[in-house]
């Protein structure tokens, strides 16, 4: 142990004095973005109750947080926890990395540590959870990594002061015993442990992402140093190593009535649609309080690893294409390669089933191989005169491809998932329109809001159709409800690169909204990364 902190304090040391300044390290964010799927577990004593992690506390009275801080420990003793089956389990759904909840917003720490009673150890259970995960999900080459919150309602409580977040005076920056406490945590945790992959800081991390750099300089910060959208997929592609949280159901840790999951395939489309957009998912479980998965977390992270079996090659290492999707397809590139993978979404494609396709975005060459992805094109079962040869021809409008399901996955033939066709030494078969949001703000004479958007390339068409969509923001208090479809404002015509603006009315004051600005191509639409317009102060 002695040895290992020595080797990191040199490597930093090494770092300072060749002029490198802390922050993720170019190739551990190259690592990063190619692993891709990341396994986010939500676990800790209040899964007991079913409730939301650590926040029932915010704004509970006195009885409420004495029987949290001092009940809940004498009774959580997750006796079938078996953290080598989650592992096996994990590595079987594709899952590069794991972000294990070390310690949440409660304080109370899911690990071996001298700072606090309020611990594990002080349970029944008394074994080192973070430890036995670590080593597991390791064993199975999984990469281990932690989530950790700067908050900490134990240590508010311990000190007399009231309980809440984002609030300056009790986060670590304003508050300088928390930062400390958060410090001699996080050292603990990085040099306990061995290498960790990943830190996700879920809070005010000023002072700690640079600790976690300084104990582990391989470490890659995500919440704190990246942007890390909660529960939604970013508009379009962000040309930055990024990733999404989501919840397979309403709630981050286990939740054991009215909770609504997504399907099997929600998920994947999830998957598809953010490495579409150059991002990585981090899928969230949240495990019963006697340590077993929930059964409708478990059939879903099977029906993913059957798809993962099947599909994984265009999931990993791969970068965006020239356009995210066209329709129901949506594509992803080798990194470095003229490979494409075009996910083909909808609808259900039946087992012997020919279909047609028109890629206008990408451009085969006389090299070019077309195939379903992990079938052989030479046999579809029971049907000796059936050949399911995949195959394709270019013209000026396009790739063609006819191509057939011939590999049985399901004992009834309804696979419900998506199927990938691979193509390679290809090409883009199109420029597509570039476009940006320049700003969106209240002209505070009119009432309205005026939007600025700028056509920075058509895209060799010989016009565009250029305008806005928006739609309310979602608040925290709705965090977790279906979001409002986007709406369209007016297109107008451009033929050429220039800035354009609309005046938008009939807004709720009150409320914040998101906006990106739209390119209609003949053959495509594209998007702007969204920016925020704040409620009219």
């Amino acid at each position: 142990m002695r040895h290992r902190r020595l080797l990191l304090a040199a490597a930093l040391a090494c770092a300072l004095c060749f002029g490198q300044s802390p922050g993720n390290r170019p190739e551990r964010l190259e690592w990063f973005r190619d692993a891709g799927f990341g396994l986010f577990i939500h676990w800790s004593l209040d899964s007991q109750l079913g409730s939301v992690i650590s926040h029932s506390l915010v704004g509970a009275d006195a009885d409420y947080a004495r029987r949290f801080f001092v009940d809940l420990p004498r009774t959580f003793y997750p006796r079938k926890f078996e953290p080598r089956d989650w592992a096996v389990l994990a590595r079987l759904a594709g899952f590069k990395y794991v972000v294990f909840t070390t310690k949440h917003h409660s304080g109370f720490c899911m690990y071996d540590t001298a700072t606090t009673d309020f611990n594990i150890m002080n349970t029944p259970f008394r074994r080192d959870i973070t430890a036995e995960i670590v080593n597991a999900f390791r064993e199975q080459g999984v990469a281990p990594g932690f989530y950790f919150s700067p908050d900490d309602f134990h240590f508010l409580h311990k000190n007399g002061k009231t309980i809440a977040r984002n609030i300056e005076e009790i986060t670590p920056p304003g508050y300088p015993a928390l930062l400390e406490y958060d410090k001699r945590q996080l050292r603990e945790l990085l040099t306990n442990y061995g290498p960790i992959h990943v830190m996700f800081l879920d809070g005010p991390a000023e002072g700690l992402t640079e600790e976690c750099w300084r104990l582990q300089p391989d470490t890659v910060v995500t919440r704190g140093a990246i942007h890390t959208p909660e529960q939604f997929v970013p508009g379009a592609p962000i040309d930055e190593p990024w990733e999404s949280c989501i919840t397979m159901g309403t709630q981050w840790q286990y939740k054991p009535t009215n909770d609504e999951y997504k399907s099997g395939t929600e998920l994947i489309q999830l998957l598809i649609e953010t490495r579409a957009k150059g991002g990585n998912l981090l899928l969230n479980i949240g495990p019963k309080p006697d340590g077993e998965l929930p059964i409708e977390q478990e059939e879903r992270l099977r029906e993913i690893a059957l798809w993962m079996f099947v599909n994984g090659e265009s999931i990993y290492g791969v970068r965006p294409w020239v356009v995210t999707n066209e329709d129901n397809l949506w594509f992803t590139r080798r990194k470095n390669e003229n490979t494409i993978y075009a996910f083909v979404t909808g609808p259900r494609w039946k087992l012997g089933e020919w279909r047609e396709f028109h890629l206008r975005s990408v451009r085969a060459a006389a090299d070019t191989t077309v195939s379903v992805l992990s079938q052989n094109d030479q046999v579809l079962e029971y049907q000796p005169d059936v050949v399911p040869k995949t195959t394709w021809r270019q013209d000026a409008q396009g790739l063609h491809i006819r191509a057939m399901r011939a590999q049985r996955l399901y004992n009834d033939r309804r696979w419900p998932n998506p199927v990938v066709l691979k193509i390679t030494n290809a090409s883009p078969g199109l420029i597509p329109p570039k476009i940006s949001m320049k700003s969106a703000r209240w002209d505070a004479a009119s009432g309205t809001a005026l939007l600025e958007g700028e056509l920075l390339d058509p895209g060799k068409a010989a016009s565009v159709e250029v305008g806005f969509q928006y739609r309310p923001q979602k608040r925290a208090v709705d965090l977790y409800e279906a979001g409002e479809p986007w709406k369209e404002t007016e297109f107008v015509s451009r033929s050429a690169a220039g800035s354009y603006s609309v005046r938008l009315s009939g807004l709720d004051l009150t409320r914040g909204y998101d906006i990106r600005a739209v390119a209609k191509h003949p053959l495509i639409t594209i998007y702007s990364a969204e920016t925020a317009l704040a409620p009219r102060p």
